[in-house]
């Protein structure tokens, strides 16, 4: 089976890496992933990945915490890392190797994000974990994940989350919502439809950098997503 992609930037929410629990990593979903992410680099697929962090730490409320915004997303920053060792610890466990490129310097754990040693990384096989966020506060991984999708020229971002694709409204809470297959970046504005936060989207619109937002829970969605099948919604210019 011949890929229809050869570099993918993976965003993964850190609520996915929850599984049923209520807080923290289940460690089946983190095995769950590594196979996916092993299927696909067999194929010759070349995978960097962002993952969020809100399973350990999410902004809390300034007026509720008395923590200012900056510093609680320099927190969440750190709860990335914690998600990146994390998953690369399940992807060497399967046999693949990784590099944890941080965009905050932390020598013991993890490399500095240098631009150029992270596409050398994936030209060699390597799968690569940005970790940290764009290390400034702010900007959401998803906007972290659109960034680093276009400097390391990714053909596309794939966006894995617990729901199957963009819908006309939540579909948990409306029983007559519909799911798109395909949408334009200007059709996901005109309907108000969120995607990505808008730094993010706009991010990806203006490269023309297509999104694939799909389940990445079923085990054997990415594989199939990356061998072209219909899965998920796709959002193209």
């Amino acid at each position: 089976m011949l890929p229809r992609y050869k570099r993918i930037l993976l965003k993964l929410s850190g609520e996915a890496l929850m599984g049923d629990k209520n807080y923290g990593i289940d460690h089946e979903i983190i095995s769950q992933y590594a196979r996916d992410i092993k299927s696909v680099t067999e194929l010759g697929v070349q995978v960097a990945l962002v993952i969020g962090g809100g399973n350990i730490y999410r902004g809390m409320n300034e007026a509720e915490t008395g923590i200012e915004r900056a510093h609680g997303d320099y927190m969440g920053m750190l709860a990335t890392v914690i998600n990146g060792m994390a998953i690369q610890a399940g992807l060497e466990k399967a046999g693949v190797y990784t590099r944890l490129q941080s965009a905050i310097k932390m020598e013991q754990i993890a490399e500095p994000y240098i631009r150029r040693r992270a596409i050398r990384h994936l030209e060699k096989g390597r799968v690569v974990i940005f970790g940290a966020g764009t290390g400034n506060p702010y900007f959401t991984t998803d906007t972290a994940g659109s960034l680093r999708a276009i400097e390391i020229n990714a053909d596309v971002i794939l966006k894995g989350t617990r729901v199957d694709g963009i819908y006309s409204a939540d579909p948990e809470k409306d029983s007559k919502a519909t799911k798109y297959d395909t949408i334009t970046f200007q059709e996901c504005l005109n309907k108000n439809l969120r995607v990505m936060d808008m730094t993010a989207f706009t991010l990806c619109m203006e490269n023309q950098l297509p999104i694939i937002v799909f389940n990445m829970n079923k085990e054997g969605n990415l594989y199939r997503v990356v061998t072209g099948e219909k899965v998920g919604t796709l959002v193209t210019s």
